[in-house]
């Protein structure tokens, strides 16, 4: 009976109600799809850290890290490798040697670390030859008498290796995409020039166009003026193992794009057979080996195996190795919950405000129950009902609401293309794919039924302080 009633109370102010209905389906589809979002770029980043930048675990010398010296070698590597083979939990491994060097072309330099990989045991491991850029070669397959190296996009740009250029071509590409002709007769005094650099080409643009075709079209115009040519070169210089100055000319495998620039500037990755012979290390010398493991979830308790197997040796999983992903992974549900806790926060001042109004206007009707007999239990319980009723209409319609968008934009993805560079710079992909986990939504259900049942608490315990005698009187 009390439901029933307490039911049919909320709608007798149908406008009031739906408004307070709406605005607690804004606030919990505003929560519940931020968090989506936020979520799904965490996993993409995670996802791309383990399979395209560091693997599950690193085994090498312990003082290695500290200054990469050539000589800290990992001995007996067959012992080794057959050893972390047999830990169960191990997927693959891949053995690597790394050079602190520098990465030169005629008009520009930088700082990499160069990385001697057998590309097939690589692949095994990590995906990093799937991110090849269509059209700028392959993850060394294509045989070569030159020397190969395999770099990142940001590198390239870098050294002047991927340049811009407009002639006919881009220009009929780009009607072709429709582009406004008065945006093309713009382009048209470039025809037939080459932009040496990304910024170079941005400044030359950007002079021409207006902010509102830039931020429109100028994503369109950059993609179609790319330019790379085919087995460019470059070259490698570092210290091989007597700590002589030593190098070569190394022609461009493939470019990589990750979406993460700082790793793209930092790596290059060259046949391990090549850089021993310029190193003068043994073709079995190693500095580290990365591990694949089976499921992500046993990190620890094989880091744990293979910290006993090789005592003398650091290991160290992905969360050591970047703590601050570590650090988001850990703490991501605590943070979310305190994000929906403050939005319910809130929302509860509104459903408290609405239901304060209610016992206010009620004041007869309610005084007119107690005199008839009705206990103050029962009041305390009608009011805290119809609060609840609130919070859980407004609640599972916004839960509905997030459900869908978020599953159409998990299949979609959005896109936030204008600021791709800022993105890519912490590390993330600017085109993220919201996800959450059915959980959270049990979650967010209990903290909308607490939300209902301490909004009430106040307005219910006003109702019971009302005097049956005085409260009838009141018009």
């Amino acid at each position: 009976m009390i439901w029933k009633t307490a039911w049919k109370n909320v709608w007798r102010n149908k406008v009031r109600s739906l408004v307070v209905i709406i605005s607690i389906t804004i606030g919990i589809f505003g929560g519940i799809f931020g968090v989506a979002v936020m979520n799904g770029a965490i996993a993409q980043r995670v996802d791309a850290a383990l399979n395209e930048e560091i693997s599950h675990i690193h085994i090498n010398d312990p003082a290695f890290r500290d200054n990469y010296d050539i000589q800290l070698l990992i001995h007996n590597h067959e012992q080794v490798l057959t050893t972390i083979l047999e830990t169960p939990g191990v997927n693959s491994v891949s053995s690597r040697t790394l050079i602190t060097g520098m990465a030169n072309t005629a008009t520009k330099s930088a700082g990499v670390q160069i990385i001697g990989i057998d590309p097939e045991k690589e692949k095994e491991v990590m995906r990093l030859n799937e991110t090849t850029i269509p059209g700028t070669g392959d993850f060394f397959e294509t045989a070569s008498r030159h020397n190969l190296a395999y770099i990142g996009e940001a590198l390239a740009k870098e050294l002047n290796i991927i340049r811009y250029r407009i002639d006919e071509a881009v220009l009929d590409s780009l009607a072709a995409q429709e582009l406004p002709v008065e945006v093309l007769d713009k382009l048209v005094p470039f025809s037939g020039k080459r932009f040496t650099s990304e910024k170079a080409f941005k400044n030359e643009v950007k002079g021409v166009l207006s902010m509102k075709e830039q931020r429109e079209y100028g994503a369109l115009i950059k993609e179609e003026a790319w330019s790379f040519r085919t087995r460019s070169k470059m070259t490698l210089t570092f210290l091989d193992s007597e700590q002589m100055q030593t190098g070569a000319v190394f022609r461009i495998a493939g470019i990589f794009d990750i979406k993460n620039s700082i790793f793209e500037m930092g790596q290059v990755l060259v046949k391990n057979e090549d850089l021993s012979i310029l190193t003068g290390l043994a073709a079995n010398d190693y500095h580290q080996m990365i591990v694949r493991l089976d499921d992500v979830e046993s990190t620890e308790e094989v880091t744990a195996a293979l910290s006993g197997k090789f005592p003398g040796m650091e290991v160290m999983n992905w969360k050591e190795i970047q703590p601050d992903l570590a650090m988001m992974t850990d703490m991501v549900q605590k943070m979310y919950a305190i994000f929906m806790v403050i939005i319910l926060a809130a929302l509860a001042f509104g459903i408290v405000n609405t239901m304060l109004m209610v016992v206010l206007e009620r004041t007869k009707e309610l005084g007119m129950l107690t005199a008839i007999g009705m206990n103050k239990k029962r009041v305390f319980r009608m009011i805290m009902l119809e609060s609840i009723f609130l919070s859980m209409v407004g609640g599972v319609a916004g839960m509905i609401v997030s459900k869908i968008l978020i599953g159409l934009t998990a299949t979609r993805g959005i896109n936030f293309a204008s600021y791709a560079e800022g993105f890519e710079a912490m590390g993330f992909a600017a085109h993220i794919y919201p996800s959450i986990s059915t959980s959270f939504f049990i979650t967010v259900t209990v903290l909308i039924i607490i939300t209902g049942v301490l909004s009430s608490i106040y307005p219910a315990l006003k109702a019971l302080k009302l005097d049956p005698s005085e409260a009838l009187r009141t018009e």
